[in-house]
């Protein structure tokens, strides 16, 4: 099989770009730009890449920093609580702004540019870079050759960090790929909470936004991660995420998805240890002629381990979406139980949505259930509103407004909930 080689970027011109890192990382980084030449496109449930933005784009752009949050733009801003000192700003290719509470740097937490972590704690992010089996694809291994800035996130063992950990990356000039890897390993019995929030100017000019996030909770450990993305429609979205849970660890995945542009986006926690769990909860609401498509699995491999899933989407216009909702429970997960429910409503004749529930279950001493729902917005509730003197347009906002509350109202930080919430009412206005 041939592959032409985009001409924006080669060894020659990753090894410019990523000079200084260890010689560990420069290999991860070539086998990843040798899979890409090699490797074909990632094959979906109803959806094809062949014709979607995958390596067109200017991969690197270093930006300087700033000295402190109040010299960063005021959109940046808007999106951080006010009184945390915890916050990590990315642009485009570089981390141009960290603010960390010195109390938790002295408990041996770290939470640091990913690009300063390989130099300065190398034997510890060596151990978990790239090691939690995302599936390799000729997206996946593009990321593993040019990922860019990024977050290191330990948290030592019995250390609960109370306030959220902050990520923010953004871009504003046309063409630039945004690629931040996240990193995120919580030792035993240790807590931890990391927001992230993604934006991007309004682009004339196709880019990608190409990211990985992988966490690891040994035993005991409580992970929650919440994201909210609302990236411009040439904007090609590409998230991949992976989860590993020891012994009575939990991981938590909360996603607001509000992207212009097609995206793909899959999260899979592998429940290893016995005991653990995870509760994956995300909204999407899709415009225009988008495509979508989202995969949320879990496999069940520890026993006692349980599961819930909660897909909820609004498509709107001609806009399509996907989502892929997977338990799957292996051999030897006894008493094991998981849950998953995809809903999706459709506004407008021309608008469409595909929920698939799928349990693969190899247990007989387990519990799994699963729920699907696709259609219009029910004429009843909205006839039951405009009964008591409220408007159609706007019986129909609360009536969309409430069934994505089940995760929008989940979400960890108040300015979090009123970006949501904001971006949901401009793509429904």
């Amino acid at each position: 099989m041939s592959v032409e080689t985009n001409v924006r970027f080669d060894k020659e011109s990753m090894a410019r770009f990523f000079q200084g890192e260890p010689e560990w990382v420069a290999q991860l980084r070539e086998a990843g730009y040798a899979d890409y030449q090699q490797l074909p496109l990632p094959k979906l449930e109803k959806t094809k890449l062949d014709k979607w933005n995958v390596d067109q784009f200017v991969p690197y752009k270093e930006e300087a920093s700033v000295a402190s949050v109040e010299e960063l733009p005021q959109v940046v801003k808007d999106l951080l609580e006010e009184n945390n000192p915890n916050v990590l700003v990315q642009k485009h290719s570089s981390v141009t702004c960290t603010q960390f509470d010195a109390a938790l740097k002295e408990q041996g937490v770290l939470f640091m540019p990913l690009t300063q972590a390989v130099r300065e704690h190398s034997d510890l992010v060596k151990k978990y870079l790239f090691a939690s089996g995302v599936e390799k694809h000729k997206v996946s291994a593009l990321h593993q050759a040019l990922w860019n800035g990024g977050v290191f996130v330990y948290i030592p063992k019995n250390v609960e960090v109370k306030q959220p950990l902050q990520i923010v990356v953004w871009g504003e000039d046309e063409e630039v790929a945004l690629m931040p890897h996240v990193l995120i390993v919580a030792d035993t019995n240790s807590q931890v909470t990391v927001v992230e929030n993604v934006l991007g100017a309004d682009y004339k000019q196709p880019v990608v936004y190409n990211s990985m996030v992988e966490v690891f909770a040994q035993g005991g450990a409580k992970v929650q991660y919440a994201s909210v993305r609302s990236l411009a429609e040439n904007v090609t979205d590409y998230t991949y995420r992976r989860a590993i849970t020891e012994n009575d660890a939990r991981v938590e995945w909360l996603f607001g998805d509000m992207n212009n542009g097609n995206t793909v986006s899959n999260t899979t926690t592998i429940l290893k240890g016995n005991g653990s769990s995870t509760a994956a909860k995300s909204v999407a609401v899709g415009t225009g002629n988008q495509k979508e498509n989202f995969t949320v699995r879990v496999l069940h491999l520890g026993t006692h381990t349980d599961s819930n899933i909660l897909s909820r989407g609004v498509m709107t216009e001609e806009s399509t979406a996907i989502f892929n909702g997977i338990t799957e429970m292996k051999k030897g997960a006894e008493k094991s139980n998981g849950e998953q429910a995809e809903n999706l409503l459709m506004i407008g004749e021309r608008a469409r949505g595909d929920a698939n529930p799928i349990l693969l279950i190899d247990e007989d001493d387990v519990m799994a259930g699963h729920a699907a729902s696709v259609g219009p917005v029910s004429p009843l509730q909205v006839y039951y509103l405009m009964s008591r003197g409220i408007g159609r347009r706007e019986a129909e906002r609360l009536i969309i407004n409430g069934f994505l509350a089940p995760v929008t109202d989940r979400l960890p930080l108040e300015s979090m909930q009123k970006r949501l919430g904001a971006i949901i009412e401009r793509k429904l206005s």
